[in-house]
């Protein structure tokens, strides 16, 4: 009876390790050898993360139009904290236990607005390098550089002509704070605020026009979209491998 219980002892030890014990052998001293088998999996730090993101914009546009040789005048529109949906994913390592970098590739969302007889649509896809310092209390700092892709587009029954759709390359800044949660060995739960900014593209469009007198005039809308900054909000999903 006792050599079975100081054998279950033993097993009940290799058990809590969690490592499984793969040989044991009687010694010269009437006690035991035991081999173990560990089967726990080191961390590559690499690592992959989705996220669903709500962002709030604040940029203004600047129109110009003109009636060629007549006229011309200007205005804008300020919008602020328009809320957008959009989403991104990363890939990155752990330098060390306090260090993260990684490339994120997102979609920032679209946005449209009616007005004065035409839609004009913003939507900005963005590549971006980051940085981040780990804290043992699972917040977390970062920063980041990249470039945004926006596209406007100016929709209308006015437009005659110019393109309906412009792209542009930006270069794209940000900081982010934000807080982890570890799920299970792998899994993590990744809450970040992230403040960006980019510029956006100047397109124009033709259309005609008739004055008063019955006479038609070539007229054009430039629209020059400004400095876009983005407050951010993301829940993402971080699987460490």
């Amino acid at each position: 009876m006792k050599k079975i219980s100081v054998f279950a002892l033993i097993a009940a030890v290799a058990a809590s390790a969690h490592a499984a014990p793969s040989h044991i052998t009687r010694d010269g001293n009437r006690g035991y050898n035991v081999t173990y088998d560990y089967r726990d999996k080191a961390k590559t730090g690499w690592y992959v993360t989705g996220r669903a993101e709500l962002s709030f914009l604040n940029w203004k546009n600047k129109y110009k139009s003109e009636w060629v040789g007549i006229d011309a005048s200007s205005d804008s529109d300020k919008y602020s904290f328009e809320p957008v949906f959009g989403g991104a994913v990363s890939f990155g390592k752990k330098i060390n236990y306090f260090w993260r970098l990684e490339g994120e590739a997102g979609y920032i969302g679209s946005f449209s607005d009616k007005d004065n007889g035409f839609e004009f649509k913003i939507s900005t896809p963005y590549l971006m390098v980051n940085g981040y310092r780990d804290f043992v209390n699972g917040l977390y700092v970062g920063g980041g550089i990249g470039m945004a892709i926006p596209t406007t587009k100016l929709d209308g029954d006015i437009f005659t002509s110019g393109d309906r759709s412009k792209t542009t390359v930006s270069p794209m800044g940000g900081v982010m704070l934000g807080w982890t949660h570890k799920l299970d060995d792998n899994f993590v739960l990744d809450i970040r605020y992230r403040l960006a900014g980019y510029n956006g593209p100047t397109q124009t469009r033709h259309f005609e026009s008739v004055d008063a007198a019955g006479r038609e005039h070539a007229e054009y809308l430039e629209n020059k979209v400004g400095f876009v900054l983005d407050n951010s909000i993301s829940v993402g999903l971080r699987y460490e491998f």
